[in-house]
């Protein structure tokens, strides 16, 4: 008999227990607005997409990073990443890429830096100058996308490379 009056209670409870509800305002000065950092949106112009990415792991010594502003250096969202002599890094469209440098100045020698990246779908250019000079260069400068419909993204970079 204990046994039936337990189980009627917890039936009781959860026949008895209310459903929420949801109200929703139509008032717009009511909602709550959210914005967004603009470091963590991805950068676009016309139809090239540049995304942020993490330190590349393939990278295991020499090596130059690049993001859009010393800020966003210094919060570690990268735009731009190579192993100083062969592959760079990036997200293009949507994709992560790994792309071979053409060429690419010597950075312990040149006052400027430069680098020309080429594929099917992209041509990319960095070049900037050295602006400080102690275990890792400090660069600024510009970071180039050309796609072969003509269409051009340009934006500022800051970076270091070293190793």
């Amino acid at each position: 008999m204990k046994y039936l009056i337990i189980i009627f209670s917890a039936f009781l409870l959860i026949a008895c227990k209310k459903e929420k509800e949801t109200v929703v305002s139509s008032d717009p000065s009511d909602s709550l607005q959210i914005v967004k950092d603009s470091a963590d949106t991805p950068i676009s112009s016309g139809k090239i997409l540049v995304e942020t990415i993490p330190f590349p792991k393939e990278i295991k010594e020499c090596s130059c990073y690049f993001a859009t502003s010393k800020a966003d250096f210094e919060t570690e969202k990268y735009i731009y990443a190579d192993d100083a002599g062969k592959t760079a890094y990036m997200k293009l469209d949507g994709k992560r890429l790994a792309l071979n440098l053409i060429s690419s100045s010597d950075m312990e020698v040149d006052e400027e830096l430069t680098k020309e990246i080429e594929n099917n779908d992209y041509k990319i250019s960095v070049k900037g100058k050295k602006i400080k000079n102690e275990e890792a260069l400090l660069f600024e400068g510009t970071l180039t996308i050309e796609k072969p419909d003509g269409t051009v993204f340009t934006t500022p970079v800051y970076g270091e490379c070293g190793c």
